[in-house]
């Protein structure tokens, strides 16, 4: 009998809305693949309805996080030093010394960095971060589960998690193949590829030449183009509710056009509650001179702070918050359960609405696959909650250089030129800015984008039937 059992090796509710609500799991049936669901996450995915086998002990090697954050300090080196860009040295995040525990591992990153910040180095500390995971009682419990369950080959949702890396070492020990799916457009400039499979799965062409400039021991035979299966939701017609359905269930007016102001974490955007603001303002005005305008507020799906209160209470015939509709099981963004629904409400946001604004979100993405106009904000408070944190540094991640035209967006430069920029994107000015936004998410994204799914079972079919004829 054949061997068609593939383990989906999840670390987070991400990685399991985008291969347990896109069309992934069906499209298994066209290519004879049983998945199961190898679950190291604090959620039962039983529960939703799939199968699954449960990592119990997902305990790592004391050693492995301390040369897991040692080997992106000494990536981000490399990258800057095949570049000449210091643009890499703003994704390092501060060392934390508020604890004695914290002190010495921060010591011991810093120590490790600057003894091993070379190619030869960071050879070493993969080679170091596998020789401890293979210690570890998650390693052991994987061992005896891949023994038990048998899977032709091992498929990892994310590539940033360091609790994956036993699982996959495991299956690689075993026999079994593996592969990574990159699962965002800005993980690898980043030093977030903690995992080493037999095959990555990326977005689109683009993203394959940064794997493999970034990493070069990884052969482009051992890539796959897919697309993302994240998008495929925009494209799924019979959810998409009629415009008075859908403004009936949130209690919007029929009459008003509706503006998305799409939130960020506090990390990200520790201003955001004044943007909003500004944006309300503009709306405010306006209306003033005849326009029927309001805004759709949905804030980050992990940001259950209450620090957007105040201005909802202010603008509450101006803002309608419309909540995510993710489900928190714990205190950390990768506890934060998203759900079907949550799909089906952003893609119906982005239908009815006239147009987003956010903070460098990949949400001009989802807006796009239903023609809708983006403009980033880009100016500074200037009266900051952190006064460290500067917008304009924002713009500058490396992802945003995939951008193929600067007007690929619009861009709101000021608070005072706010009202004007909505109106243009209201204009017959949107229409151009949005053919410059497709080439951009076909740029950084296969298309079609329905087709992802499609294509990410195809290519785990190919690798498990490469496996059996080897």
């Amino acid at each position: 009998m054949k061997n068609n059992k593939v383990f989906v090796l999840v670390a987070d509710g991400v990685g399991f809305r985008n291969f347990a609500y896109s069309g992934f799991y069906k499209q298994r049936l066209e290519e004879n693949l049983d998945f199961v669901f190898w679950n190291n996450t604090p959620f039962n995915i039983a529960d939703s309805g799939f199968p699954e086998v449960k990592i119990n002990n997902v305990k790592l090697h004391s050693l492995t996080d301390v040369y897991k954050k040692a080997r992106v300090q000494v990536e981000l080196d490399l990258n800057i030093k095949k570049t000449k860009d210091r643009v890499y040295d703003s994704y390092r995040f501060p060392f934390y010394y508020g604890s004695i525990r914290g002190a010495i591992k921060s010591t011991i990153v810093n120590l490790l960095h600057f003894t091993h910040s070379s190619e030869n180095g960071l050879l070493k500390i993969r080679r170091k971060i596998n020789r401890f995971e293979r210690k570890s009682d998650l390693y052991k419990e994987s061992i005896a589960t891949l023994k038990k369950e048998k899977p032709a080959m091992v498929f990892c949702t994310n590539q940033r998690h360091i609790t994956t890396v036993a699982p996959l070492l495991a299956a690689q020990d075993l026999g079994i193949p593996t592969a990574a799916f990159i699962y965002s457009w800005d993980n690898l400039p980043k030093a977030t590829l903690v995992v080493e499979t037999d095959y990555y799965f990326v977005w689109s062409e683009y993203m394959k030449d940064e794997l493999l400039f970034y990493y070069p021991y990884i052969k482009s035979s051992q890539v796959f183009v897919t697309g993302s299966p994240q998008f495929e939701m925009h494209f799924n017609k019979s959810k998409i509710l009629d415009r008075e359905t859908f403004f009936n269930s949130y209690n919007l007016d029929t009459s008003k056009k509706y503006i998305c102001y799409s939130g960020n974490d506090i990390v990200s955007c520790p201003d955001d509650p004044v943007y909003l603001e500004d944006v309300a303002k503009a709306v405010t005005q306006l209306n003033e001179k005849g326009a029927d305008l309001a805004i759709i507020f949905r804030k980050c799906p992990v940001d259950f702070s209450p620090r957007f209160d105040n201005v909802l209470a202010k603008y509450p015939d101006i803002i309608k918050p419309i909540d995510p509709l993710w489900k928190p099981l714990g205190s950390v963004w990768n506890a934060i359960l998203p759900t079907k629904e949550d799909d089906e409400l952003l893609a119906n946001i982005a239908e009815h609405s006239a147009m987003v604004i956010n903070v460098g979100s990949s949400t001009v993405f989802d807006f796009i696959s239903h023609n809708k106009p983006c403009g980033y904000l880009r100016y500074n408070q200037q009266k900051q909650l952190n006064p460290q944190w500067d917008i304009h540094k924002c713009y500058k991640f490396v992802h945003f250089r995939s951008m193929p035209d600067n007007d690929a967006v619009f861009w709101l430069d000021s608070p005072e030129a706010m009202a004007a920029d909505i109106e243009r994107m209201l204009s017959d000015k949107g229409e151009k800015v949005t053919a410059k936004t497709k080439l951009w998410f076909e740029r950084i994204n296969q298309h079609p984008p329905q087709d992802a799914s499609k294509r990410i079972v195809s290519a785990i079919a190919q690798i498990v039937n490469n496996q059996k004829e080897n």
